[in-house]
């Protein structure tokens, strides 16, 4: 099976992150696996990744309610970062929130490829490889 070559998460629950890298490991998901706890130290670690001509991740899990930098105050400015033409980076929001404007909101960007209701699963991870891989 495929698997995704440079993986992100960027969310402030620890819970949710042991069991998201727990489920990737059991599906041999990815090469590379990057945690940040906000948007911000995501930002500037992904700041850095981009002006070294380093590829992005190709699969970013991002949480919408952090502190520090919240996951739409991220989306905006990961917006402005330079990407190579050939590379792309799927944005897969989630969170625990079934709020219908977040919902509405989340299509007006064009990076985000689905809404994953937390707790994560198998079957969600294997939708983001036949997706993505």
């Amino acid at each position: 099976m495929k698997k995704v070559a440079n993986v992100c998460i960027i969310d402030d629950d620890h819970i949710f992150i042991y069991g998201a890298k727990r489920l990737m490991r059991e599906l041999d998901f990815c090469e590379h696996l990057s945690v940040y706890s906000n948007g911000q130290e995501a930002l500037e670690e992904l700041t850095m990744i981009a002006n070294s001509g380093k590829p992005l991740p190709s699969v970013i899990f991002l949480d919408l309610n952090m502190p520090i930098m919240n996951g739409w105050e991220f989306l905006e400015d990961f917006l402005k970062l330079p990407k190579p033409a050939d590379k792309k980076t799927s944005i897969y929001v989630i969170s625990s929130s079934v709020d219908p404007r977040d919902l509405e909101r989340i299509k007006t960007y064009p990076l985000i490829k689905n809404y994953i209701l937390k707790p994560m699963t198998t079957a969600d991870l294997e939708t983001v490889l036949s997706e993505v891989a």
